[in-house]
């Protein structure tokens, strides 16, 4: 009987969620209520990870629970060990769960709610909980292995040494942009950049406090951590309002680029536990407090969108950033539907901790769900907004221009109506002296979320919403930040240590410093990039973002492709095959657009002939041509990075199908990898509570 209520129980969220998704996409009128959008992600997400997850793990991989995995084998207290399931979720979440699935999302808003909603529940469950599952899977079952080592090891020298230096020059984009994103949050913002300041002290005291102060109380630092925390938020407003203090905190973007490269760098040399671990630790409770608070909040108020299903922008002229929606809407989403930061972190730290099999889905597949999760309330909470206000906080004033009696009437003129009045009194509500032109999707998805909050939860203290929001979207920015820059680090010691041996030990102290200052210098040059750009950075560094990070996960699913049909599963090779195919269609096509587009407003050589022409011609305003020249050395050197990416994707990609075609008629390829099967000897019951 219970067989029975089973099936009818998961054929009425089938349904639900079919209803749901045709509401989504059919619907033309004026608005949608968010409901619609909750309901069908979690329903999908339901019926994802109990069926298609559970096939993968059972027939596509063979999950074995009687396998004794690398950290019960290779356990030496510090690197390798078995780790309870939850505090691997949490570690693993807060790993991989950075700024993309918030500023994603809220970036391809432009586009109008419908193919962002789209593609980050598509994208995700056939494309980035797949990416994230399998290859944690394969890492495991190869000593927890790093992608680059899985990709020379499965497919030979050539693949696998350009996914080894694509990687890691992929890396140094990805961490540039974190810090745009923070730079453009804290800009000119007291209150903001008091309250993220202070998160840096809290998670060192907790981190002390743990391991000197009072070790092994965890619950007592957990709680003195959030508490101050949150008291963060309110020390911030205080600031903003103390004039003496207030000049402390209130920068251009520039000092404070200098401020997240010299926190990065910090970051990188200091002792995991001072540190890194403890922000990790807390910040895994923030991320998933607020997004849960934020889904309830969504199914209280049933908010409407004012967002149309799709605007003008379609067609590539949107002021956030130039580009037609196929390939763009795809490759801006990034995150919110699959990552190829995520196959460093499942072929990294996570596969070194699980203890058994058995919650590869659990963490792999499921991860990825929670992370889109994320991506669909951030495009709720910026779909929410008025689209005029959505576009006067987003827009760059190089398109709208400087005033604010330009940029409104700009905005007006593609139909979206917004006041300067309307403006100001938001500004006003959220602590803030203006919100024109706050580029980088953290601003406008603070407000959004700001304002579900007070309607649902008071008002009144709007202003502490939104500075709630910031510190929350930083938390998950730095965290990813200061964990990217470790890996980084690490990646680049193992390449130095084929030179020099002592330059390759973790441990090594000069080799950590310098290894450590390579890296950074290195996102910070694209920081700095971002921050003089006139209009924001974002049209130069997000696609490029996109590109890379979809690309490094073009890099993943190859290496996954190339061993199931070496493991004699060529009929299950789809898998991963079909979001490898389409992944290489979309970052291709955008990489070439973004090369060669004569669109000034995409193409960076054609933005670099036209900048070069102003400035010959004299054109340019004085604070523009001030920064000309290195404007148009930039737009050259995004042209060649984007060059390389494709170039080594395509690599990659041809070696892989060399190794297939060879497996599959018989011919020798490089053995697999893969370690010998060891029975597990933990004990189940230490091991699962």
């Amino acid at each position: 009987m219970m067989v029975w209520h089973k099936k009818a129980m998961w054929f009425l969220v089938a349904l639900l969620g079919t209803v749901a998704m045709a509401g989504i996409a059919l619907h033309r009128g004026e608005s949608i209520n968010a409901l619609w959008l909750v309901t069908a992600a979690a329903c999908i997400y339901a019926i994802a990870y109990r069926f298609y997850a559970a096939w993968i793990a059972a027939k596509v991989l063979t999950i074995d629970t009687t396998r004794a995995t690398p950290a019960e084998r290779l356990d030496n207290g510090r690197d390798f060990m078995p780790t309870n399931k939850w505090v691997v979720f949490g570690h693993h979440f807060a790993a991989i769960a950075g700024p993309g699935p918030l500023v994603g999302p809220t970036l391809a808003a432009q586009f109008g709610y419908l193919p962002g909603t789209l593609w980050i529940l598509i994208g995700a469950v056939l494309g980035g909980a797949v990416q994230d599952m399998v290859t944690l899977f394969f890492s495991m079952r190869r000593n927890g292995r790093s992608l680059g080592q899985m990709a020379r090891d499965e497919i030979g020298a050539i693949g696998g040494t350009a996914a080894l230096i694509g990687t890691f020059m992929i890396m140094i984009i990805l961490i540039a942009v974190l810090g745009l994103v923070v730079v453009n949050a804290m800009k000119h913002s007291p209150w903001a950049t008091s309250t993220v300041a202070a998160t840096i002290p809290i998670a060192m005291l907790v981190g002390v406090y743990m391991r000197n102060l009072r070790p092994g109380r965890v619950l007592e630092a957990s709680t003195l951590g959030l508490v101050l925390l949150l008291l963060s938020v309110l020390a911030g407003g205080w600031v903003d309002h103390h004039e003496g203090l207030r000049v402390l905190f209130d920068h251009d973007g520039l000092p404070l680029a200098y401020v997240v490269i010299a926190y990065g760098f910090a970051a990188a040399v200091l002792p995991v536990w001072l540190l890194l671990a403890p922000r990790d630790y807390l910040s895994t409770f923030v991320k998933l407090g607020t997004v849960f608070l934020l889904a309830i909040a969504i199914l209280l108020l049933r908010p409407e969108i004012h967002m149309p299903a799709l605007t003008q922008f379609v067609d590539g002229t949107g002021p956030i950033f130039g580009g037609k929606l196929f390939p763009f809407v795809f490759i801006t989403i990034a995150c919110g539907a699959i990552s190829g930061f995520h196959a460093l972190i499942s072929s990294g730290t996570t596969p070194k901790l699980l203890a058994n099999e058995r919650d590869i889905r659990m963490i792999g597949y499921g991860g990825m769900l929670l992370e889109s999760f994320v991506a669909m309330m951030a495009m709720i909470a910026a779909t929410v907004l008025e689209p005029g206000v959505y576009f006067a906080i987003n827009s760059p004033p190089g398109i709208v221009g400087k005033e604010a009696v330009d940029a409104i009437a700009k905005i007006n003129s593609w139909g979206f109506a917004v006041t300067a009045e309307q403006m100001q009194q938001l500004a006003n509500d959220m602590g803030e002296k203006s919100l024109f032109a706050r580029i980088g999707g953290a601003p406008s998805l603070a407000v959004g979320m700001a304002s579900i909050f007070g309607t649902a939860f008071g008002k009144s203290m709007l202003a502490v919403w939104y500075h709630f929001a910031i510190m929350f979207e930083a938390i998950f920015i730095l965290t990813t930040l200061d964990a990217g820059t470790r890996v980084g680090r690490f990646m680049l010691q193992d390449l130095l240590g084929n030179f020099n041996k002592k330059l390759g030990e973790t441990s090594y102290t000069p080799s950590v410093i310098i290894t450590s200052a390579i890296v950074v210098a290195s996102w910070g040059y694209f920081l700095y990039i971002g921050v003089i750009d006139p209009n924001g950075g974002v049209n130069i560094l997000w696609p490029l973002f996109g590109i890379a990070n979809q690309m490094l996960a073009a890099i993943a699913l190859s290496v996954a492709t190339g061993i199931l049909v070496k493991s004699g599963k060529l009929k299950f090779a789809w898998v991963t095959g079909l979001p490898l195919a389409w992944l290489v269609i979309i970052t291709t096509t955008a990489a070439f657009q973004k090369i060669f587009s004569e669109d000034v407003r995409i193409g960076f050589f054609a933005a670099a002939n036209d900048l070069s022409a102003k400035l010959a011609s004299g054109a340019l305003p004085a604070d523009k041509a001030s920064v000309a020249q290195q404007l148009i050395f930039n737009q050259h050197l995004d042209a060649y990075l984007t060059l390389f990416f494709v170039v080594v994707l395509w690599v990659v990609v041809l070696d892989m199908l060399r190794v297939c075609m060879h497996s599959h008629v018989g011919r020798p390829v490089l053995k697999l990898s893969e370690t010998p099967h060891e029975p597990s000897q933990l004990a189940e019951n230490w091991v699962r509570d």
